[in-house]
Formats: structure tokens, C-alpha cells, sequence
């Protein structure tokens, strides 16, 4: 009989050592010191590292950061790899969509992302414009964020369609992370639903998936991927999967930090998880301070230089 999701994470959790909070920096321990999450190695991580974390079946974190001071505190929580992702252009820059980040934007923001970091792998997203002209547009591109910004890895979407353009960065030394399924900057010709439904689709998407492994990249992103067809990825490829909305089998998960922390307004996304409500926590304590304000409470006596 075969093994559900739930009964391969019970088998897992019962085969893992006892945590103990002193064997990681974020206290996630495995009991692998090379683990990407709770390991003790403090250097960079690279993608070499992600490459190995695939063959011990080992699953790992992602978040998305654009600026320093929330990135250095994911690296200090030990999140071993962190996207400077084009959903800055919705959540840190105020767009209705990903389409005008430009990649003068991009190339900024990576850089204080960089800056806040010491252990995670920064990986900058390549925003729509920047790459779809072709290769040659794309290793322009690719480059500005590597030598400008000191980003470890890129990421654009596309899977057949961008096979070129992944292939001629990885042959200049330019690791590249693959995004199929829902791709955010085809917002106007996909719209934001579930891809891959159906035979057709399935089929598109398992090409896609195959061409960007062929091009070199180290990794692909799955959004919005039906859970069946995502683990059917995750098993035919021996580059590892990282889903947003694609299920529990992928080998890794991201989240848009604003999402998880609880700062997006509104109803978050049925793929998203809420871990924690900055958002209300933030408007209450600016609401305190306001209010000491208006009232001559603050500042006090220790507030004050005389």
C-alpha cells in the first residue's frame, strides 16, 4: 500500500534525533550538522549545499526578504535561503502587481538584503522586462544582481520558453533558480489560478519542469501546482522543489514574509499561513505611542537628556 503524505512525515519525525535548541542558530536542530536548517555551519550557504540537502532528502525553508533588517533577523532564525522575489512590487513598493518592479529596484533591494545576511543564500529575482528579450538581455541582467547587488543565485520564471536564457547563465557561472506553474509576471495572460489541471496541462507543466533541469538550474519554484502533479515533479527531478501552493511533497517551502508575519492586508491566500499578526501588533503599539503623545506621558524622565 502506498504511503500518504501524513504517514511519510510520521516516518520521518519518528527517524529524527531529539532537537536540541544549541545544535542550530535557529534553534530548528536536526541532528545533521550539514543540515540547510538547523546545522552549525555559519558560512554562506551555496548551491551546492542545496544540491546535497536533495540527496539526503532533507526538507528545508524559504522566505521572501527586502531589506536588511528583517533579513538579518531570518538569518539569525537560521532560514538558509532567502528571495529577493519581484513580490516586492505588491508588499514593499505598493504596486497593484509584479510587472513595474524594475530591476534598478531589484538590484537595491538584493543589496540590502545581502548586507543583512551572513549564513542564508540570497537568490534575486529577475524582474519582467529584464530577461525576456532573450539570453544575452538575460545575462545583462543576471549579472547586475551578482555584481552589484552580491546576490548568490537569480530566479526567473518560465520553463521551456526560458531554457535558453537558464542556460547561458549557468554556462557564465551564474547559478539560476526555475519558477513554473503560476508565474506572477504572466499575471495578465494567466491570470492567479491553479496551472497544471488537467492532461494537457499536467503534461506542459511535467516539459517545463524537465527543461529547466536540462538548462542547469539548480532549483525550481511550483506555484500553485495541483499536490499529485507537484510530487510527480518532485520525484522525476534530481534538482530540488520549492512550492508555494503546490502541497507537502515538494523538497522545499517558501512564503512571502508579509504573508506568514501576518502584514498583509485583507484575507490571505488559502496556500499561505499566517504564523504571527504584525499587523495588528505594530497599529497597537504605534497607537500607544500616539496616544503617551497626546497625553504628555511620553517621553519621561529616562527619555530625557538634560
Amino acid at each position: 500500500m502506498a504511503m500518504t503524505a501524513q504517514d511519510t512525515a510520521a516516518a520521518s519525525a519518528a527517524q529524527r534525533p531529539p532537537a536540541s535548541a544549541a545544535d542550530s542558530p535557529g534553534g530548528g536542530a536536526t541532528g545533521n550538522p550539514k543540515a540547510l536548517y538547523g546545522g552549525t555551519r555559519s558560512r554562506r550557504i551555496t548551491v551546492h549545499d542545496i544540491t546535497a540537502a536533495k540527496e539526503r532528502g532533507e526538507k528545508w525553508p524559504m522566505l521572501t526578504a527586502y531589506d536588511a533588517m528583517t533579513a538579518s533577523v531570518f538569518d539569525e532564525a537560521g532560514i538558509p535561503v532567502m528571495l529577493v522575489g519581484d513580490s516586492m512590487g505588491n508588499c514593499h513598493l505598493g504596486y497593484e502587481t509584479t510587472v513595474p518592479v524594475t530591476l534598478d529596484e531589484m538590484t537595491m533591494l538584493s543589496a540590502a538584503v545581502v548586507r543583512g545576511t551572513k549564513r542564508a543564500l540570497i537568490v534575486g529575482d529577475l524582474p519582467f522586462g529584464s530577461y525576456q528579450e532573450g539570453p544575452v538581455q538575460a545575462l545583462r541582467s543576471a549579472m547586475r544582481l551578482v555584481k552589484d547587488a552580491g546576490v548568490g543565485a537569480v530566479k526567473l520564471e518560465g520553463g521551456e520558453r526560458s531554457h535558453g536564457q537558464i542556460e547561458l547563465l549557468v554556462r557564465s557561472g551564474i547559478p539560476v533558480m526555475g519558477h513554473i506553474g503560476l508565474t506572477p509576471q504572466s499575471v495578465n495572460t494567466l491570470g492567479y489560478r491553479v496551472q497544471g489541471r488537467g492532461e494537457e496541462a499536467a503534461q506542459q507543466l511535467l516539459r517545463d519542469a524537465k527543461a529547466v533541469q536540462d538548462a542547469g538550474a539548480f532549483a525550481v519554484v511550483l506555484e500553485l501546482v495541483p499536490a499529485e502533479l507537484a510530487a510527480e515533479v518532485t520525484g522525476l527531478l534530481h534538482i530540488p522543489t520549492i512550492g508555494i501552493g503546490a502541497g507537502v511533497d515538494t523538497d522545499a517551502q517558501v512564503l512571502v514574509y508579509t504573508d506568514m508575519a501576518g502584514l498583509t492586508p485583507g484575507k490571505a491566500p488559502r496556500f499561505s499561513k499566517k504564523y504571527v499578526d504584525l499587523r495588528r501588533a505594530l497599529g497597537d503599539a504605534a497607537r500607544e505611542f500616539a496616544d503617551e503623545v497626546t497625553a504628555g506621558t511620553f517621553p519621561q524622565a529616562e527619555h530625557t537628556f538634560h
